[in-house]
């Protein structure tokens, strides 16, 4: 049996966050989590959770004299229409530098952290972890300076570890309140559990490399076994699939028949693919995704009809 070991999740009562906390919890470690509650934390995704919770801001405040065996750093402003670059800036980059600072301070030999996908922005697919960043907005911004910004205090403290993920398109169970930034996925399914047809822009041929909560956790928890050296690394499954084909799985669970709707594209800037290259996190991490995006969406329809009796 793996040694007990404490371990820090902030925005540990988001999506990804409180997805991470009951997984480590499960596997017998001492979890705390630490949230604002101001942006998508929810206390619902912690329900039945054993461990402490620290309400905090890290850009305004940082826990002190606290050991723990690793961090995960999944707390940030993740709407990527939010247009406020200050507030994006601070609560994504400078927090994060308080955090790097806190877990120096404290001895806190790895960090593992949520980047994004959203770096590459327009940039040639499949994405590399190799190839220059070229954000579409702050966020993705936000996301590549936390890129530059862990490079630079790994090598400044060589005694470390700091991991980022490189998230893509996630879906899964604890994105209930994510409002408008939850995943395609959720929206349609809300749409079709509601007989409605699901709304996609013409013609649904968009591609995304979709990946499932459970993928993200697992990627993580490589990372917190595997990973050795600080760097980057994509987390995705390497297939794009289009919104067609979430429409026609999510009839499939659901026992419809609903046909989509194509409506006009309001958006001048709008990806028609993103692809992750998701080799080095196969070689180095030894990540291997479980879920397509048949298995994934046909667990997380079962998950949201047990949920919704």
């Amino acid at each position: 049996m793996e040694t007990k070991k404490k371990y820090l999740v902030t925005g540990g009562a988001g999506f990804i966050g409180s997805n991470i906390a009951k997984t480590l919890e499960a596997e017998g470690h001492e979890v705390t989590v630490l949230d604002d509650f101001s942006k998508n934390g929810h206390f619902k995704n912690l329900i039945g959770f054993k461990g402490d919770v620290i309400t905090a801001d890290l850009f305004q405040t940082v826990p002190h004299d606290m050991y723990f065996d690793a961090i995960f750093h999944e707390a940030a402003i993740t709407d990527t229409t939010v247009m406020d670059q200050k507030a994006m800036m601070e609560q994504n980059v400078e927090a994060f530098k308080n955090l790097l600072e806190f877990a120096a301070e404290n001895e806190i030999k790895k960090v593992i952290y949520a980047s994004s996908a959203a770096t590459y922005g327009n940039g040639p697919i499949p994405n590399v972890e190799t190839q220059p960043t070229h954000p579409e907005n702050v966020y993705g911004f936000s996301k590549a300076i936390m890129d530059n910004v862990a490079r630079q205090f790994s090598e400044d403290n060589n005694n470390m570890t700091i991991i980022g993920l490189r998230y893509f398109n996630v879906y899964g169970p604890g994105e209930y309140y994510k409002g408008k930034m939850a995943s395609m996925v959720f929206q349609l399914y809300n749409q079709m559990k509601e007989g409605k047809r699901p709304r996609v822009f013409k013609n649904g041929e968009q591609q995304r490399d979709f990946v499932y909560v459970k993928d993200i956790v697992k990627i993580n928890m490589c990372a917190l076994k595997n990973g050795k050296k600080s760097g980057v690394f994509n987390a995705a499954t390497g297939v794009p699939r289009d919104y067609n084909a979430i429409i026609e799985n999510l009839n499939k669970n659901l026992g419809t028949n609903l046909e989509p709707e194509y409506i006009d594209n309001p958006y001048p800037f709008f990806q028609l693919k993103t692809q992750a290259d998701i080799t080095k996190s196969k070689e180095i991490l030894g990540y291997e995704p479980d879920y397509t995006l048949e298995k994934g969406i046909a667990d997380y329809v079962s998950i949201l009809e047990a949920r919704n009796k």
